[in-house]
């Protein structure tokens, strides 16, 4: 029943290990986890289940209700046709470790000093080099089995916990999600990347020329013609049908719409022959392609909790992990992409469907951040919070109920790195705050500064710091405080760096 579902769904055949018992670790750890016993068939669950669908490279506008009209989303629209859609959603960073490690963890990467993408293991990378100001900040490659991640804090709790598809918080085995909270993980290890969305999944990856080529599988196992979406969604559904007596945490962590550009053949063909979006900037075939299969994993998810009847009692939180990659698409109508952070590179789709709540379309206009997932989650979980590990989120739960955030003074992000020439106008070391609609970048090389007006000008064109000196020194000051605060790196000074090596 469970595989017919998935292959009418997705429009192919696919292999899960449903098949094949989870390790015995897991199975005894969920048998002890049960509410007070055993939760019999029927019964209504005491605690929701809780699924987080992360996009990886998922732009702004690259769902049908956030504004495209080329990249096809009718799941994901549905979803937010009975949930909240946030409309001034931000990453924790531009890349991928460290949201994700703040998504985790609800703390602001600048204190975990994740602040860059982790490279593979035994490699550390460097991206400032003789020819930058300052050299590259030193990051922490390995999320602290210290920290006391969501999935741990529900566990607690009772639930059964799933990571499956992209990990990518650490570069050492032993801090893969199966020590982090998660009884389940599939797909998950220290890789950025698939080496290709087709089985057999394999990669082949170095850091630069004169380093040796390294190769690796995202999973072990498949069918010819296998797509790793449809497999990691698979995979997913297994885990729903076999915890449906049981509360549980489903983190699917999509590898899709990171490069490679791979999509299904017959999905591309459709958006070859579809007038594209010049004006947004949606135009490529295959990315579109790309964005459907995810689409299509959302309706597949969907359409098993509807069959069980989890419906009711499941929370879904839809969102990305940084803006979209600007070599494949616009990030419209905002400046910038993956790799700086102007709007494009963190502002993100945001959609939470909360069951009993949001039973009509409802938007926020408030704006939030990643490390508010975590609070946001125990709060409507009816979880006690943990202040002291999600120290930098906010839960959101009160503006469902048509009330206000608590004061939160601003928004924070921090940067003492530079990023690669792969992205384009990629970020070099600074710090920004968005206060109220201001919005401030300060230089870590040369103490410049940029403010924008968002709300008159969110495509961030007038530079208006020469106008506002009072208004840019207050927030210097309230920046210089959180850092402090914070105990954030910095860069130092590069003495090999000259202006004429530029």
């Amino acid at each position: 029943m469970i595989q017919s579902n998935i292959e009418t769904t997705l429009g192919m055949p696919i292999r899960t290990r449903h098949d094949k018992p989870y390790p015995v670790i897991a199975l005894l750890s969920g048998m002890l986890m049960l509410w007070g016993g055993c939760v019999c068939k029927g019964q209504t669950l005491q605690k929701p289940n809780v699924i987080v669908f992360l996009v990886d490279d998922l732009g702004y506008s690259d769902v049908g209700c956030y504004g495209s009209s080329y990249y096809e989303t009718p799941h994901i629209d549905r979803l937010a046709a009975s949930g909240m859609r946030f409309t001034q959603a931000y990453a924790s960073s531009t890349l991928c470790s460290p949201t994700r490690a703040s998504l985790l963890t609800g703390k602001n990467p600048a204190r975990l000093h994740i602040t860059h993408a982790i490279p593979i293991q035994g490699y550390k990378r460097i991206e400032g080099g003789r020819g930058t100001p300052l050299k590259d900040a030193d990051y922490v490659m390995n999320l602290p089995l210290e920290e006391v991640t969501i999935a741990e804090a529900l566990k607690r709790n009772g639930y059964v916990t799933a990571s499956i598809g992209k990990w990518h918080v650490c570069r050492d085995p032993a801090y893969y999600p199966e020590y982090q909270g998660f009884d389940v993980n599939i797909g998950g290890n220290h890789r950025g990347h698939t080496g290709s969305y087709f089985y057999p999944y394999k990669g082949k990856w170095r850091m630069a020329a004169d380093f040796p080529w390294e190769e690796w599988h995202t999973l072990p196992d498949g069918r010819p013609g296998e797509y790793l979406t449809d497999r990691l969604t698979a995979e997913a559904v297994d885990f729903v049908e076999r915890n449906r007596d049981r509360s549980f945490f489903l983190y699917l962590s999509h590898y899709a719409v990171h490069t490679p550009i791979h999509a299904k053949k017959e999905v591309q063909a459709k958006y070859e022959q579809k007038e594209p979006d010049s004006l947004k900037g949606h135009v490529e075939p295959a990315y579109a392609a790309m964005i459907e299969s995810v689409d299509a994993s959302m309706g597949a998810i969907v359409g098993k909790l509807k069959e069980l009847e989890l419906m009711d009692n499941t929370i879904i939180v839809f969102t990305s992990d940084n803006g979209g990659f600007g070599k494949q698409t616009s990030n419209y109508p905002f400046r910038g992409n993956k790799g700086n952070f102007y709007e494009g590179g963190i502002r993100v789709p945001l959609i939470i469907r909360w069951p009993g709540v949001t039973d009509r379309p409802m938007i926020s206009e408030t704006p939030s951040i990643t490390t508010d997932l975590y609070p946001t989650i125990l709060d409507m979980a009816g979880l006690p919070l943990i202040p002291e590990q999600h120290v930098d989120g906010l839960s959101l739960k009160p503006i469902f109920n048509g009330g206000d955030l608590p004061s939160r003074e601003a928004l924070y992000w921090h940067f003492p790195n530079y990023v690669g020439p792969n992205h384009p106008n990629g970020s070099r070391p600074l710090s920004m705050i968005r206060y109220r609609d201001w919005k401030l970048i300060e230089s870590l090389e040369d103490g410049s500064v940029e403010l924008y007006d968002l709300k008159t000008d969110m495509a961030e064109s007038r530079n208006v710091a020469s106008e506002n000196k009072g208004l840019v020194k207050s927030l210097l000051a309230m920046l210089e405080a959180w850092r402090n605060e914070s105990g954030v790196q910095l860069p130092e000074v590069n003495p090999d760096y000259s202006a004429t090596s530029r």
